[in-house]
């Protein structure tokens, strides 16, 4: 037992010693950027890149284009994340958790409940952590940027580049409508009977979700047909059985908005009803919709004193970002950056992204 015991003593002071010590493979400022740190922005940039939300997975492999494009990109935010946070350290900058929790509020006021910041927090896969470290780091941000170019916007500004660019304040024409949601989206009840059946087949499975989806098509339909026969009960149905949590506490509202904020089939549906009408039910990716609008507006010009406000709010982050731009520019080129692993140098990951494009040409060209 005793010479057991001292083998596991030893082995851990070699694990420690050696074979734990972090993976380096860029060096700021003589500060370690380690591979753990390179995977874990790596998996998050490849998980949220365009291409992922087409369904099209990036293979880690070095000879893949796509690979190298979004490692260049990862590389780069890594560097530029470690020369701030030296910065934000030397100048003694913090956010505390109540300045966190003010911010977050704010955003969870703006979109109307917490049931749909959340919401949004799931659709595009991000954990809550991770938000309370990316706001935490925008906030510290700001705070610098006050520090090295204070930024002030008059009305004056404002109101000239509102003159400037009167087209891009002209608004589409808008519907305000409430909807009743049954949730029925396919693939999530496909995953969900794949879950809790795992001995049926691929078949079988189909077959079920055929099944589901005309269930859910069926208690829409008859949620229609009730609203049909008493109208005035729209609002309160919503609050009872809509599946769209956050607008049913509202009665099913969801605002104003122009034809290409909604997918397209709820649009259609909404913009051919007039004020106070009710659509049959609506079938998009999320489900099955009734719809009911209750207000129109005609395209037109936004008056600046309605958006003056946001506009100088617009303007204002529009100027922190080229300060911090060309502060981040300064700090790389004052910066000791050394590649230990060569493979991320951003020198070798063009050269590489060059040759790969060449090969692919010549191949194209072999196949014509």
């Amino acid at each position: 037992m005793k010479k057991l015991f001292l083998t596991l003593i030893a082995s851990a002071f070699l694990l420690s010693g050696c074979g734990l010590k972090p993976n380096v493979v860029i060096k700021v400022n003589n500060q370690n950027i380690t591979k753990s740190q390179f995977d874990k922005a790596y998996e998050k940039a490849a998980k949220h890149s365009q291409l992922a939300q087409m369904g099209i997975d990036i293979p880690e492999d070095e000879n893949n284009l796509m690979y190298l494009m979004v490692k260049d990109r990862v590389v780069n935010d890594l560097i530029v994340k470690e020369l701030l946070n030296q910065e934000l350290k030397k100048r003694n900058i913090t956010v505390s958790k109540k300045e966190i929790e003010a911010e977050h509020k704010k955003m969870v006021d703006k979109l109307g409940s917490k049931d749909k910041f959340n919401e949004i927090l799931k659709q595009n896969g991000i954990k809550y952590s991770d938000f309370e470290e990316d706001l935490k780091q925008e906030l510290m941000m700001k705070k610098l940027v006050n520090i090295i170019h204070p930024v002030k916007i008059s009305e004056s500004d404002a109101k000239s580049f509102y003159n400037k660019n009167l087209d891009k304040f002209k608004t589409p024409d808008q519907v305000r409508a409430s909807h009743i949601l049954v949730m029925a989206n396919p693939v999530e009840i496909k995953e969900g009977l794949t879950k809790k059946n795992k001995t049926l087949t691929e078949a079988e499975i189909n077959q079920q979700v055929q099944v589901e989806m005309a269930m859910r098509y069926k208690k829409a339909q008859e949620i229609a047909n009730e609203i049909k026969s008493t109208p005035d009960r729209f609002e309160a149905k919503a609050r009872e059985v809509s599946d769209d949590k956050a607008s049913a506490e509202k009665g099913g509202d969801i605002g104003f908005f122009s034809k290409n904020d909604m997918v397209k089939e709820f649009s259609d549906a909404a913009f051919k009803l007039r004020p106070n009408t009710i659509s049959e039910v609506i079938q998009t990716p999320y489900g099955f919709h009734i719809i009911k609008v209750t207000d129109r507006k005609a395209a037109g010009q936004q008056p600046y004193e309605k958006i003056k406000s946001q506009l100088i709010q617009y303007l204002t982050a529009q100027a922190q970002v080229k300060a911090l731009e060309q502060f981040l520019t300064m700090l790389k080129s004052q910066a000791v950056i050394e590649y230990v692993d060569d493979s991320y140098n951003p020198v070798q990951i063009e050269a590489k992204m060059k040759k790969i494009a060449a090969e692919k040409r010549a191949a194209s060209k072999d196949v014509k």
